[in-house]
């Protein structure tokens, strides 16, 4: 089957393998491999091509380089996944490259970025975190973390008997499904995700990302955010979009308080977008960050 187009998106200019932990993972290059290095990072059930429409504009000045995260995309499934291997992935990343990099994270991408550039803070010029500031508090009630750790082990051992995703029929039910999930993405953008992010097998379109992940990377309580903050020793730019989505962004009250334990930082509100500002406002979200990493 042919790739599907979507207006705006460039094929990319390279590919890259590297191995973090065992693990071989993938990543996408545009622009020239002379320039300042730039690495984006995706979020939960997205891939490096979800940066395909922003990179163009971004890869006039930067090497841009779009990580396909553990379990996601063209990377190898783990046979666990947790969040400082996640972010250990993107150390190894970062490392590997000869000079000090800027790094963008959209969504869990983000919270993973902004904790690798607290762990090296030496190679890591300036941050933009695109909403991934983690969800608002656990509700009354919630229960204590080793029971929401027991119930993440038992779903680890039912998911064992259904390794992979059940098939759609065709590309567009694969793109109608993610549409259900993020309603304010057309589903024209839908087809060229799902058909990078899917393959095609013997039973149907199936999801190349890793089912095991379903239940997340583990429990935890967003009280934990705010004070990792404050560890930050690099300029940060905080983008959000204006409209309520599935995913974000948070109450101001919220974000206010937890954004306040960053040293240096900018923020930025993209109008007209949602969570996937850098998907819904390409353009406008790339000026934006290129004028930040530009600034003094």
């Amino acid at each position: 089957m042919e790739a599907p187009e979507f207006p705006g998106t460039a094929v990319p200019d390279r590919s890259l393998t590297y191995e973090s932990m065992g693990l071989r993972l993938h990543a996408l290059e545009w622009g020239s491999i002379d320039s300042p290095p730039l690495v984006l990072c995706h979020g939960m059930w997205d891939h490096a091509r979800s940066f395909a429409t922003v990179a163009p504009f971004l890869s006039r000045c930067y090497r841009v380089i779009a990580l396909d995260g553990r379990g996601h995309g063209d990377s190898q499934w783990a046979d666990a996944y947790n969040w400082m291997a996640c972010v250990s992935d993107i150390i190894h990343l970062i490392r590997s490259l000869e000079s000090p990099i800027f790094l963008i994270g959209h969504s869990m991408g983000g919270g993973q970025a902004t904790d690798a550039a607290r762990a090296v803070p030496d190679r890591v010029k300036k941050l933009v975190n695109i909403d991934g500031f983690g969800p608002p508090p656990m509700p009354a009630g919630t229960p204590s973390i080793p029971v929401r750790f027991s119930e993440f082990l038992d779903f680890r051992r039912r998911i064992t008997k259904h390794p992979t995703w059940r098939p759609y029929r065709s590309l567009d039910e694969l793109a109608e499904r993610r549409h259900a999930q993020n309603p304010r993405l057309s589903l024209e953008w839908l087809r060229y995700f799902s058909y990078h992010g899917g393959r095609l097998s013997d039973e149907g379109w199936i999801w190349k990302s890793d089912p095991q992940m379903a239940q997340g990377m583990g429990p935890w309580v967003p009280e934990w955010i705010a004070p990792s903050y404050r560890t930050l020793r690099m300029p940060v730019l905080a983008i959000t979009g204006s409209e309520p989505d599935t995913w974000g962004p948070l109450p101001e009250s919220i974000l206010a308080e937890r954004l306040s334990n960053i040293p240096q930082l900018e923020r930025c509100t993209i109008k007209g977008a949602g969570h996937f500002v850098h998907i819904e406002k390409p353009a406008d979200t790339a000026q934006v960050i290129l004028d930040f990493l530009g600034s003094a």
